[in-house]
């Protein structure tokens, strides 16, 4: 009875153990992720705001479309992970479509900003299992804001050589008619595990 005792009891706590690491290793991963996130979006942030003030929209549009790249890759690079923006209607279908657990976690987030949570601190993050192997996956939402909406807004209130900056850049381009408030999409981190 003991022995048989001993073989329930250990397996129990072993998993006790396990889940309580695995929730552990989540939290950081979690904590790591948010971090990045928020550099990256001081950095292209910091940059946006500087080249808006030197060249108004038309230099905002070559800091999303050349330094943006750059930084995430750059991340990527350096953590080891795939760090990308993805959006609800993309510019740039090479480097902004969301793949399927983006979609749905896009989907999360409008409901969710539907019930009134806000952008700011919207966030989601799991484990998923895919073909490939285990991931960790994060993405944190991205709002619209009044400044975005000189490239991202009602295009008949664009200027004209904003427009035909986003054509020659982006001719499949869909991201645009938003209002502030609006889901613009979301910084995505995917982790191998």
């Amino acid at each position: 009875m003991r022995k048989l005792l001993s073989l329930i009891v250990i397996p129990i706590l072993f998993a006790g153990i396990s889940s309580a690491a695995v929730a552990e290793d989540m939290k950081s991963m979690k904590k790591e992720a948010v971090e990045t996130t928020k550099a990256f979006v001081k950095q292209l942030g910091g940059a946006m705001k500087k080249e808006m003030k030197a060249g108004g929209p038309v230099a905002a549009v070559k800091v999303c479309s050349e330094l943006a790249p750059q930084i995430t890759a750059q991340i990527s690079r350096d953590k080891g992970w795939k760090v990308t923006r993805v959006g609800t209607r993309v510019r740039n279908p090479m480097l902004g479509l969301p793949d399927p657990w983006e979609q749905k976690i896009l989907a999360q987030f409008q409901d969710r900003a539907s019930k009134g949570e806000k952008f700011d601190k919207m966030a989601f993050a799991e484990i998923v299992e895919e073909p490939n192997g285990k991931y960790f996956r994060f993405m944190k939402a991205i709002g619209v804001k009044g400044q975005c909406l000189a490239c991202h807004g009602d295009p008949g209130g664009m200027k004209d050589e904003v427009k035909d900056l986003l054509k020659e850049r982006y001719p499949h381009d869909q991201a645009k008619g938003y209002k502030v408030g609006d889901l613009r999409g979301a910084v995505s981190i995917k982790r191998p595990l």
